[in-house]
Order: structure tokens, then sequence, then C-alpha cells
């Protein structure tokens, strides 16, 4: 018999879930976003999407994972049969997030090591290119880049050692102590970038509003997308972890907090990656729209470049800000491993270590997959199409399930009875209607600039992912087990 998971209290539940919640997204794409939709008054609609879709949203998933205490695969069962299904689909879109985020952990880890001699060099895009995350040249992808190879690998030994444990054991107690340092460090670095000559520069780069953008609905399409990724709703780990909570849990509470650190943790980084921005075109006279970017190009390229010139502080900066990211990828990339573990211990009777050895071998040997000469831009491909394809339509999905068809009166006591703050028909209403019409045109809107700017290669890569994940949760769908 499968033991019985559970938290020893809301505490390290709240810390698994910031954990789940701020993840490399926050550092290096919610600043763009910010940027590019209007600077301060894209706060209007950004804190709107919190307030309509991330705490309503949240809600929802505490109160099913909590109130079924089960597996997401289950749950979905309990429900009406044929929609194990969806939930398979759901939980394998999401194990492929974990295989792709731990290259970019890998790539992290490189640049953890080399930021003590600033192994990097001055020409930071070759050494990106040439060691770490490869080209777009679709030649390369016969050889290996070797150091990201190797350095995948340790991610994943590090990744089993916690998942392996009990989640109190493992990821509990981990959440415990990477968290509150992520935020320590975090909190130097961008204490000291605002000091920096030239960061009033940056931070007026940031936030200077331009308040024709609110009548763009483009821009509210982009801070409701925002929220989705920032606070990985509707992936199944929030589900998951709630249904490990003890009883009399104050649900609602643990929403606003975990809320509420998300958008804190990402509006303050935001302040210190836009500060170190300005003190570089501040210092090298490179005007800021030539520095402003996301994703790779901002930490493992432009930021290097900062660190060059940074003088004896940047050997302490970088570091602490690559040292802060591995926190925390780790943290995340535990949540989206989780809904898959789970499910599987669960439908299968067996161990948690055993399901989880089994799946960090597997996710290991897909992740080294995409260690080759084309590394960054196969991850680019597949991240694009889980979440702007799968993830979105199945958060869609779990709103029509949960909503109308299981019942949201089913929930709000849950949900009303340890909480301070109470939810009712306005509630019943964001879920049943407001989430589903936002999230259809989101996704529309996603698939038809996925899909117009592809090339032949990342369509084959799209259709190969489709249909593995049609495989494989038609297979763990139909296997019988004794239960």
């Amino acid at each position: 018999m499968v033991k019985k998971m559970q938290w020893d209290s809301s505490l390290s539940f709240i810390f698994a879930m910031i954990g789940a919640a701020v993840g490399l997204g926050n550092i290096w794409r919610f600043s763009y976003v910010l940027y590019s939709n209007g600077g301060g008054s894209f706060f209007i609609p950004y804190f709107v999407a919190i307030a309509i879709m991330g705490i309503p949203f949240l809600m929802l998933e505490y109160a099913v994972g909590f109130s079924f205490k089960d597996s997401f695969s289950n749950i979905l069962k309990k429900i009406k049969a044929k929609y194990e299904f969806i939930a398979w689909m759901l939980v394998t879109f999401v194990f492929i997030v974990v295989i792709y985020y731990m290259v970019i952990l890998g790539w992290d880890l490189i640049y953890l090591l080399s930021s003590f001699k600033f192994a990097w060099g001055n020409d930071t895009v070759s050494f990106f290119t040439n060691n770490v995350g490869g080209t777009s040249n679709l030649k390369s992808m016969t050889t290996f880049l070797i150091p990201t190879t190797l350095c995948v690998a340790i991610m994943w030994v590090v990744l089993w050692f916690i998942s392996h444990k009990d989640v109190d054991n493992g990821i509990g107690k981990f959440s415990k102590v990477l968290i509150p340092t992520l935020f320590v460090i975090m909190g130097f670095i961008i204490i000291y970038a605002l000091t920096l000559p030239g960061a009033g520069i940056g931070i007026d780069t940031l936030l200077t509003p331009n308040w024709s953008t609110l009548l763009d609905v483009n821009i509210w399409l982009a801070a409701f997308a925002q929220i989705i990724f920032s606070l990985s709703m509707g992936q199944a780990i929030a589900v998951t972890y709630a249904s490990y909570l003890p009883e009399k849990s104050p649900l609602t509470d643990n929403v606003l907090i975990v809320v509420a650190s998300n958008s804190l943790f990402e509006i303050f980084t935001a302040f210190g990656v836009f500060s170190i921005l300005g003190y570089m075109s501040n210092t090298a006279g490179t005007p800021m729209v030539e520095l402003i970017t996301e994703g790779t190009g901002l930490i493992f390229i432009v930021f290097p470049m900062v660190f060059n010139i940074m003088g004896p502080i940047g050997r302490i900066i970088a570091p602490l800000l690559f040292l802060a990211i591995l926190f925390a990828g780790i943290t995340s990339a535990l949540g989206f491993l989780e809904p898959m573990l789970n499910s599987l211990t669960v439908k299968f009777n067996m161990s948690r270590k055993k399901v989880a050895t089994i799946l960090s071998i597997i996710g290991c040997m897909f992740s080294l997959m995409l260690t080759t000469g084309i590394s960054s831009y196969l991850v680019g491909i597949i991240d694009s199409f889980v979440n702007e394809f799968g993830i979105l339509l199945l958060i869609g999905a779990q709103c029509i399930i949960f909503g109308w068809i299981y019942g949201l009166d089913h929930l709000m006591p849950v949900l009303n009875e340890n909480g301070h703050l109470k939810v009712g028909r306005l509630w019943k209403l964001i879920i049943r209607y407001i989430l589903p019409i936002f999230l259809i045109i989101i996704w529309v809107i996603g698939i038809v600039q996925l899909f117009g700017k592809a090339d032949t290669f990342e369509l084959i890569v799209d259709v190969i992912i489709i249909v593995a994940v049609l495989v494989v949760s038609f297979a763990l769908t139909k296997v019988k087990t004794s239960d």
C-alpha cells in the first residue's frame, strides 16, 4: 500500500508553492513583459489579472486537491472515468516542461561555475553558442555540447535526490531552506543594483507609463498570460501539493500569501534587472534599447557583459545571481515533476522512491537529447508549444470540468471553512464564465502566432510532442491496475 503523503504544516506547503511559482520566468521574463507592455501602466492590467484570474483559479486548485486528497489523474477519473485521459495529457505536458527546464538549469550551472573566474570572457555571445546553448543551425544537431551534457546530468541527480524522499522530508525541507535563501540573495542583489550609477536610467525606462496602451487588448492579454505562467496555474502542481495538506488548513489565506510573495519577488527583481541594465548603459554608453531582452539573452549574454565591467563587486554579484537562478529553478522543477510522480505512484501502487528513480532516468535521457549543438533552439520550440498550445488548452478544460461538471458548490465550503477570505457568487462567476473566455482568446491568439511563424523543423517537433503526449496518455489511461 502506498504511504499517504502529508506536509507537516501549512508552512511547508506555502514554501513549496512559492518555490513552484517563483522560477526562471520571474527573473528573466517579467521585467521584459513589464517594459514592453506600457511600463508603469502595465501594473493596472497586471493586478486586475491577479484579482480575476490568479487568485480565483489557485483557490479552485487548492480546493480540489484538498477535497479529494488524491492524485490528479484519480481526481479526474472520479469525476468521470473518461476524464482520466485529460489528466494524463496535462501531467505529461508538465513532465515535458521538467525535461527542458533541467536543460536550462544545466546552462545555469555552467555559468555558476564559470562566474568564479569569468570564464565566459569578453565575447559572451560566442561563449554561450559554442559551449552552452548552441545555435539554430541544424547541422549542429549531431554534436553534443559536453559541458551542458554533464551539468544537465548533475542537475537530474540533484532533482532525484530531493524528489525521491517523502514530500515533507524532500520538497518541504529543501523549500524551507532554498526559498528564504533565494529571497535573501535576490534582496542583496536588488538593493545593491539600486545604488549603481545609472540605476535611475534603468528604472525610468522600465516604469515610464504609456497610458494609451491600456486601450490595447493585447496588453491585457499579456497580463493574463504572465499571471498564468508566473503562478504555474493549471499545471496540476497546486492540486497535487494541496492534496498533501493537513486538515483545517486555511486555503484562501495560503493562496494570498503565495500570490503576494510571487508578485513582490518578480516586481522587485524587475527593478534590480533594469537598474543593472541602466548601469551598463551609463558605464559603457550602450543605449538601453540595445540591452533590453528576455530569457537566455538577458541572463547568459547581457548580464555576463555587465559583470565584466563591474569590477570586484561583479565577482560577488555574478555567482550570487546564478546561484539564485539555480535555487529558483530547482524548486520550480520539483513542482513540475510532482504531478506525474504522484499520479504514477498512486496508479501503480508503487513506492515514491521507485517512481522518482524511473522518472528521473527517463527525464534525464530526454534532457540529454536536448544538449546538442541546437540546444537553445530546441528548448525554445518545445517551451512555446507546450505552454501556448498544451497547457493553456488544458487549463480551460479544468475550468469546464471543475466549474460546470463537478460543480463549485462542492468546493466552496472547503474554502470558506478555515480561511479569512470567503468566496461566493463572484468567484463562481469568474471560474465559470470570465476565465474560460480569456483563456480561449489567449489560446487562439497564441496558436495563430505559434504556427504562423513556425518553420518546417518547428512543426515537426510540435507534431512529435503531440503524438508522444497522446500515446503516453492513452497508454496510462488504458493500463489496468489492481486498486
